[in-house]
C-alpha cells in the first residue's frame, strides 16, 4: 500500500492540533435498534448519501469497510464553494462540516442500515459542535439528506432513538437538506488506511473499524474500498 509523501505527512501532522486532536476521550460505540422506518427499496443500484460526524478521517474509515458502499469521499459540506479548503473549515467560521459522501447499493446495504452505523460506531451523536477531542462547529453531527424521503427517515430514526434514550443525553444531530458536497483535499482522502499508526487514528479511528466489526459483521468488510484505487 502505498503511503502519501513525507512531506505531507509532516504537514498534515502540523495541522492535527488545529484540525484533529491527538489524544483526548475517545467516542464509545454502542449497540442501538435499527430504524424503524426505512427508505424504500427500488430498483437503482447507486445512492448517496451525506453524513458529518467529525474529523472526517474516522467517519471515512468506517464507511470504507462497509459491504455494499462503493465510494466514501472525506470534503466538506454546510457551506459555499468558495470556503471548501482545509485551512478555512478549520476556522469553524464558513458553515461546513467536516463530511464523507457515501456512495452504495441499496440492494446491499441500505439507507436505514449506514445511519445505524453512524449512530452507533462512526461518531457519537450527543456531542454538540465537538466530536471527541475536536471542538467547533466543523465537527458538528449532521445529516445532509439528499432526498425528502431521507430526510424523512433520517428525522423519524432520531425521534425512536430519543424515546428509547439509547443514549445519556438527547441527541443533538442536525438534519441540514440541498447543501452540497466537495471533495476534501487528495492528503487526507483514505487517511485511516494510509496512516494507520497515525497517533490520532491509533487512538481515536481505529477502533471505531474494530467496533463495526464487533457490532455489524453482517456488512463488516476486511478489505476497504479506497478513493485512491479509483
Amino acid at each position: 500500500m502505498t503511503r502519501p509523501p513525507t512531506g505531507i505527512l509532516v504537514f498534515v501532522a502540523a495541522l492535527t492540533s488545529a484540525a484533529c486532536g491527538v489524544f483526548a476521550s475517545q467516542e464509545h460505540a454502542r449497540v442501538i435498534p435499527a430504524p424503524a422506518a426505512d427508505v424504500a427499496a427500488d430498483n437503482r443500484s447507486s445512492e448517496v448519501a451525506l453524513f458529518a460526524g467529525g474529523c472526517f478521517w474516522g467517519v471515512q474509515g468506517v464507511y470504507q469497510h462497509i459491504k455494499g458502499v462503493t465510494n466514501a469521499v472525506s470534503g466538506y459540506a454546510g457551506g459555499e464553494r468558495a470556503t471548501a479548503q482545509y485551512e478555512r473549515v478549520g476556522s469553524g467560521r464558513t458553515g461546513h462540516a467536516e463530511s464523507v459522501q457515501v456512495t452504495f447499493d441499496p440492494r446491499v446495504v441500505t439507507y436505514g442500515k449506514l445511519l445505524q452505523v453512524f449512530f452507533s460506531v462512526a461518531h457519537d451523536p450527543t456531542q454538540l459542535n465537538r466530536q471527541g477531542p475536536d471542538e467547533g462547529t466543523q465537527y458538528r453531527s449532521t445529516i445532509f439528506p439528499l432526498s425528502a424521503e431521507q430526510s424523512e427517515v433520517a428525522k423519524a430514526y432520531i425521534a425512536q432513538l430519543n424515546k428509547v434514550k439509547v443514549f445519556d443525553t438527547p441527541i443533538v444531530t442536525t438534519l441540514e437538506p440541498g447543501r452540497p458536497f466537495y471533495p476534501a483535499e487528495d492528503y487526507h482522502q483514505d487517511f485511516l488506511e494510509l496512516n494507520p499508526t497515525h497517533p490520532y487514528i491509533a487512538y481515536n479511528d481505529i477502533p471505531k473499524v474494530s467496533a463495526l466489526k464487533k457490532l455489524f459483521p453482517d456488512i463488516y468488510r476486511a478489505t476497504p474500498v479506497l478513493v485512491r484505487a479509483r
